[in-house]
């Protein structure tokens, strides 16, 4: 619920920002995605990663930069449950759920930080799992206490959802 409240107040911000303004600044985060059981399109997803999560779906993390004029770039792998999953059987105790963790440009990487290589695996995971579960299989998650994920892997190492000038290589 906190991540949903801290959604709503980026969202809020970004809408009260001058155009002008909003141009020049936005927000530096972890982006969650989401393709559904059959679908190859990531789409952004509307809540916080604690929800269920069906098997045959991906799960999408790309660390994006986004304000008014700039969308938040969903990961750069296409979400290909087949591709990602394929060789994985199903059973009836578990659920199979892939998971992209794109770790963004070095066009909004943080100073001094080294962008990781994509991550792209699939999960098994308890019937149960929501998609925190699925994520926190794969890597170590940094969270803030309103529920916003700040960190994956270490990365970034100590930053959390901040504004940052908007970068040259996204300026049109």
């Amino acid at each position: 619920m906190k991540f949903k409240v801290l959604l709503a107040i980026l969202l809020i911000a970004s809408l009260t920002t001058p155009t002008a303004q909003a141009a020049d600044k936005g927000w530096r985060y972890w982006g969650y995605f989401q393709a559904a059981p059959g679908s190859s399109i990531w789409k952004a997803a509307m809540t916080g990663p604690t929800v269920d999560i069906a098997d045959g779906a991906v799960e999408g993390w790309s660390f994006v930069f986004g304000n008014d004029d700039i969308p938040s770039l969903a990961p750069r792998v296409i979400p290909s449950f087949e591709k990602i999953c394929g060789k994985t059987k199903a059973d009836k105790d578990t659920k199979r759920v892939g998971l992209v963790i794109d770790f963004g440009s070095s066009a909004w990487a943080p100073k001094g930080e080294k962008v990781r290589k994509t991550i792209t695996t699939c999960v098994r995971t308890a019937k149960e799992s929501q998609g925190i579960d699925v994520l926190g299989q794969v890597v170590k998650i940094r969270a803030a206490g309103s529920g916003l994920i700040c960190g994956l892997n270490g990365y970034p190492a100590k930053e959390c959802g901040v504004e940052i000038p908007t970068p040259a290589a996204l300026k049109k």
